[in-house]
């Protein structure tokens, strides 16, 4: 690497240390071009994105059939408000609730912003239907939840990094332990102000940590003989992630609220989306709730694209199939390593290697940096987990290629 490479690369990252903020700490690599499972830094040099943009890229970079629905719309009429109709917005909302199974959809810009609007929806139904009192409804979520960083958000968060500094906290919360239906069953049972019960089918932030089979279907059960709505957060799990259209398929649950994000639009726009049945959602009239950008034309258009691409392309099914390949080669390292690889967990392609916290290796971050150098990018969460999630696009022949690349590695290190 010559000295003018390495000075166009640390140029954007010494512009960014000065004039940004510094709320994120990412991989020392400039990025300039993306096409399928494939990036490229300022320098030519390729990699295996691992990370699909935290899963907004599931299609893949630059889709060719979403950014030419991207390119068509922006030169027709790119933004109206919510003061008047657009000829794209009636289209997109008949085709997720079609293609999700639910009465009405309303659509927001970031995945914080529908799971805001979803607590909204279910809050309005808890005084309006359940007749809770003025002010009383609750919230039930789980421990080592992510759901976003808003105030409101983090006021149920349980991550010291996401909480600290940041208070006072907002009332109207209660946490309970991530998988234990006991404690969901006694929560329900003793509270009748609860209104709702918010979860990530499998919490991706919190390294990909998966319930155990049937807790979901159980979890809704329990929801509906305490007349509360189950609201399934599959912002990062959803859209073929998991192998299933929706993580929730696997335990065969439609919940009453469903929240999606990321990959909605293909990762080309800030797109997001509430999912709920009339009962729910005429619940929120003209004037209380809201957004400028939200179910704009362009927005509408690549959503529309975006779901076509995954179904017309069965991403889905190469998603679970894909996934057995990459759990199948982990957990044979695991076994050949088990001084190294603590745990390899998963559905999907939403999966995660948990490094031994004592093992020679290090941290996570020094593996992701060495993964890196050796042509896959991917990112920590926590210090000993690391996520791997490709887009779905990915095939066998790339798929065996970046696992030996994470085999050399994590063996060599």
């Amino acid at each position: 690497m010559d000295q003018e490479v390495i000075s166009a690369t640390q140029s954007v990252i010494e512009q960014e240390a000065k004039y940004g903020a510094h709320n994120y700490k990412p991989l020392p690599v400039v990025l300039t071009r993306g096409e399928g499972v494939y990036v490229w830094d300022v320098e030519g040099k390729q990699y295996y994105d691992f990370l699909s943009a935290y899963s907004a890229v599931n299609q893949g970079h630059c889709h060719t059939k979403i950014i030419a629905a991207l390119v068509k719309q922006a030169g027709m009429i790119n933004l109206t408000s919510r003061a008047f109709y657009n000829d794209q917005l009636g289209k997109a909302e008949a085709y997720v609730c079609k293609y999700f199974g639910y009465d009405k959809s309303l659509f927001m810009n970031s995945g914080a912003e529908a799971v805001e609007t979803a607590i909204k929806l279910v809050r309005k139904w808890g005084y309006l239907k359940k007749g809770i009192p003025a002010d009383a409804a609750k919230i039930l979520v789980l421990s080592s939840n992510f759901h976003g960083r808003t105030t409101g958000i983090i006021s149920f968060s349980t991550d010291p990094d996401s909480t600290t500094g940041f208070g006072p906290m907002m009332p109207g919360y209660e946490v309970i332990p991530f998988g234990d239906l006991d404690a969901l069953e006694n929560s329900l049972k003793r509270d009748p102000n609860i209104c709702g019960f918010l979860m990530e089918p499998i919490q991706g932030e919190a390294g990909v940590m998966v319930p155990e089979e049937g807790y979901l279907k159980k979890a809704q059960e329990l929801c509906r003989q305490y007349q509360v709505k189950l609201i399934t957060d599959e912002i990062q799990t959803g859209i073929g992630r998991t192998g299933r259209l929706l993580a929730a398929y696997y335990d065969d649950v439609h919940a009453d609220v469903l929240i999606l994000g990321k990959a909605l639009s293909g990762g080309v726009l800030p797109v997001s989306a509430v999912l709920c049945d009339d009962e729910i959602m005429l619940c929120i009239q003209p004037g209380e709730h809201g957004s400028t950008f939200g179910g704009n034309p362009m927005a509408a258009a690549v959503t529309m694209a975006s779901l076509q691409v995954i179904e017309e392309e069965g991403l889905t099914d190469n998603a679970f199939n894909m996934g057995l390949v990459f759990r199948e080669r982990m957990k044979a390292l695991q076994e050949r390593r088990p001084d190294l690889i603590a745990a390899v967990r998963g559905k999907g392609l939403l999966n995660a290697i948990q490094i031994v916290p004592d093992a020679s290796s290090g941290s996570a971050s020094e593996v992701c940096l060495k993964l890196m150098e050796s042509g896959l990018l991917c990112k920590p969460t926590h210090q000993h987990t690391i996520r791997f999630s490709p887009p779905l696009v990915i095939n066998k022949e790339q798929m065996e290629e970046s696992c030996k690349i994470i085999e050399e590695v994590l063996t060599n290190f």
